[in-house]
């Protein structure tokens, strides 16, 4: 008898289920298990559920299902509410349509040259994975067309309401032909996401997960912070709490801008590989930022609020408050980075004088009880940050010049040159690659690059960090 909770158990097409088995996604996860079956029934679903419950792949699947690949026109739209998580939505899509021959996916986002983006769209695309802002602009300018369109996705439907961008989405809906298809994925339900159900699709199967998702298993920890005006005091104070609970992979947030910026620099002279990722970051410098953190070639991630906003990196170790939030929600939200997929993770708070009765607040806002104070002279349970085991290299060329990463392995292996298991993570992005390479062999990956060819192409590799 077929496992319900396997994909085997949906009617998939074999190129799907021949996929989900390559990836290994043996059982749906509960949000999977509840929204495919409506899904693929071509009925509108508005599904609640947390990031990093496995809704990517609910509605990337109900998408690539009715995908007619020898029809050259725009059959789903998704809309996210960040560029990092578009990018991330349109690799998960690519991902899962390996064996759909001639997919193609564009990814419409702002921040970037709206050039390049004209030239994919000429050339036609399947699907399109975008940003609210980004996508209006092309509507309006006649570059894109959706009168064919099959099924409309707003994913994390509840950040983009509070970034703003209703508006943009009443002027992307006045675009779209009806019927259609409408899945919508939220984490809360606030009035403002009713509003808009109760609009787009009153008639949807409605799932929430939240209440059977188990509690993440977070240690929560303060500790106190120096008072002083000199921020490297309490940079100091920070990277001691980074060395005691710190792992691979470590999520710093920052209240401002310039505060992420300074506060990664002071870092890296301390000795931790951190990098930066705030607003003021151009598009290239941002996803090359969040490669490397992605990857485990810098394994401390410095960021704001706003920038971490669709951030999905499943497997964060620890996060650290340099400064307490304003608000308590926001706090849940930041924690809620570590202990996913039933992992364990460690929160720790830098709380100075001034900021206990903040702390307090939001120690009975959440419930719980008091956090564990780590005082930060218990030498008794010091430790150190683990240090990156890979180095980046930024490779000269993307999807655009039609790399995949198979060619960029092949490049590395052949000739008895590495072995596999000395190449990590491959990331394609249009116009460049990067891969992640045991920094024991860095210098040699660098050369094979360099001094070879990759489908008879010459490239050129550097070293990143």
């Amino acid at each position: 008898m077929t496992n319900p909770l396997t994909f085997s158990a949906l009617n998939l097409r074999p190129e799907l289920l021949q996929r989900t088995e390559s990836m290994n996604f043996a059982h749906m996860t509960p949000v999977q298990a509840e929204a495919l079956p409506p899904a693929l029934a071509g009925k509108d679903v508005v599904a609640r559920a947390s990031t990093g419950s496995g809704k990517t792949a609910a509605f990337a699947l109900a998408c690539l299902q009715g995908l007619e690949n020898t029809q050259f026109h725009v059959q789903s739209l998704i809309l996210c509410p960040t560029r990092e998580l578009a990018e991330q939505v349109a690799t998960s899509f690519r991902e899962l349509a390996k064996h759909l021959a001639n997919t193609k996916v564009v990814t419409l986002c702002g921040g970037v040259a709206i050039g390049p983006q004209i030239g994919s769209l000429q050339h036609s695309a399947h699907i399109v994975v975008g940003t609210p802002g980004r996508v209006l602009k092309h509507l309006q300018k006649g570059t894109l067309h959706l009168h064919g369109l099959d099924t409309l996705v707003l994913d994390e439907a509840d950040r983009m309401l509070d970034m703003g961008f209703a508006d943009e989405i009443d002027a992307i809906l006045s675009y779209l032909p009806e019927p259609r298809q409408n899945l919508l994925f939220s984490a809360t339900y606030p009035d403002e996401v009713a509003e808009v159900v109760a609009a787009l699709c009153p008639d949807a199967a409605r799932i929430d997960v939240t209440e059977s998702e188990t509690a993440p298993s977070i240690s929560e920890y303060w500790c106190h912070a120096p008072s002083s005006r000199q921020q490297s005091d309490r940079v100091e104070v920070l990277a001691s709490g980074l060395h005691r609970w710190g792992g691979k992979l470590n999520l710093v947030f920052c209240n401002t801008k310039i505060q992420c910026a300074e506060v990664s620099q002071q870092l890296g002279s301390l000795g931790c590989s951190a990098v930066a990722l705030h607003g003021d970051m151009e598009q290239a410098e941002r996803s090359r930022t969040l490669i490397r953190f992605a990857n485990g070639s810098a394994n401390v991630l410095v960021a704001t609020d706003v920038a971490a906003r669709g951030l999905d990196i499943d497997d964060v170790d620890a996060v650290f408050n340099f400064e307490l939030p304003h608000q308590g929600e926001i706090y849940v939200h930041r924690i809620g980075r570590t202990a996913r997929g039933g992992k364990t993770g460690v929160a720790l708070s830098l709380v100075s004088e001034r900021e206990m009765s903040r702390l307090r607040s939001m120690e009975a806002e959440r419930g719980g009880g008091p956090m564990q104070l780590w005082r930060e002279d218990d030498g008794a349970t010091q430790t150190s940050l683990p240090e990156p085991e890979v180095y980046t290299l930024e490779i000269s060329g993307g999807r655009k010049q039609k790399l995949r990463p198979g060619d960029i392995l092949g490049a590395l292996t052949a000739n008895q040159g590495l072995n596999a298991d000395a190449v990590g993570k491959i990331d394609i992005l249009p116009m460049i690659s990067y891969v992640a390479i045991a920094k024991t062999h860095a210098g040699t990956a660098q050369a094979l690059i360099n001094r070879g060819k990759i489908k008879g192409r010459q490239y050129r590799a550097r070293g990143l960090g």
